[in-house]
């Protein structure tokens, strides 16, 4: 589910590991995830970087704190989590191709073929 690495702060992949989970079904709505202690331990990593991470999803109202049971992800987590991935991939994914199509001075027709021969390759 979450594999560190050096390339971003760790409290910020643990929070895209659980987002990863909630969206994927590995965390459904309702359930628990793992505690603090859990995954310091598991990680090796501090619990207060542990506790930054998770309080970046309830912050965001994605999981919520049931006081001496533990962290759960709230109703409607995965619909919300879609929603904001869906403008992240936008930002960082469409905007950038729109820009080099113009530069190669390809159509839309031209991306839509090149989308579809992708996503037939990937069927194959």
């Amino acid at each position: 589910m979450i594999h560190l690495d050096d390339e971003k702060p760790i409290f910020l992949q643990i929070a895209e590991g659980l987002e990863d989970g909630i969206l994927s079904g590995v965390f459904p709505e309702g359930s628990q995830i793992p505690s603090i202690t859990e995954f310091s331990v598991r990680y090796k990593i501090n619990p207060a970087t542990a506790l930054k991470g998770i309080n970046l999803l309830v912050d965001a109202g994605v999981v919520y704190k049931q006081r001496g049971i533990g962290m759960f992800v709230s109703e409607g987590a995965a619909a919300q989590l879609r929603g904001k991935r869906k403008e992240q991939f936008y930002d960082k994914y469409i905007g950038a191709l729109v820009e080099e199509a113009k530069r190669l001075q390809l159509t839309k027709d031209d991306i839509k073929q090149m989308i579809e021969r992708g996503f037939d390759h990937e069927q194959n």
